[in-house]
């Protein structure tokens, strides 16, 4: 199976430029998500080197990430490189469980292998990789029971009708706005008065 890169960004776009104002964007050594500004009017969830398992990571993040968090660069985290203590690694994995079970779940509906990342290359703390990645998967599974976030939802879908079933980008793309419809309407449908 192939994965291009304009691919995701198409698919991506389609489904969330309009609505939320927000592109995928490809960057250089380190991903980041910017919010709009000044310079740029769209927010931009930029992902590393043009490598296609960084662009479903950082796309997990933002299907995760809440509308303040969306105004803040980085969702107004702040990321703690290479050379975490015990502590430090144990709290890094504990944020990671959620956007990597997204991601593993992008992944399957695309045809690509996942690999959980524990980011932590020379660090003092000892990683279990299988036990994160056990811990992944049980919350990637609790995911594929209990629904998705909607934007979450919306980018599964049309991932798996462009890669799965052979669906145009346009079609796919229709395939997750209508998951944002309804989750819009179901939102609305809740704060009505009754």
């Amino acid at each position: 199976m192939i994965h291009r890169l304009e691919d995701v960004t198409a698919l991506f776009d389609g489904l969330f430029q309009q609505r939320f104002n927000t592109r995928l964007v490809r960057g250089g050594d380190e991903p980041l998500y910017r919010p709009a500004d000044a310079d740029c009017p769209y927010h931009r969830v930029v992902f590393a080197r043009g490598f296609y398992a960084s662009a479903l990571h950082e796309i997990s993040h933002w299907c995760i990430a809440g509308e303040r968090r969306r105004l803040l660069e980085d969702y107004g985290y702040w990321y703690l490189p290479d050379g975490r203590d015990e502590e430090q690694q144990r709290r890094f994995e504990a944020a990671e469980i959620a956007p990597q079970a997204l991601e593993m779940l992008f992944s399957r509906a695309c045809g690509l292998r996942f690999h959980v990342s524990v980011d932590n290359l020379g660090g003092e703390a000892e990683v279990d990789r299988e036990a994160f990645h056990g811990r992944v998967a049980a919350r990637s599974a609790r995911y594929a029971r209990e629904g998705l976030p909607p934007r979450a939802e919306a980018f599964h879908a049309a991932l798996t009708a462009f890669h799965q079933c052979d669906s145009a980008i346009g079609e796919a793309v229709e395939s997750g706005l209508t998951i944002l419809d309804q989750a819009r309407s179901s939102a609305s449908q809740i704060c009505l008065p009754s």
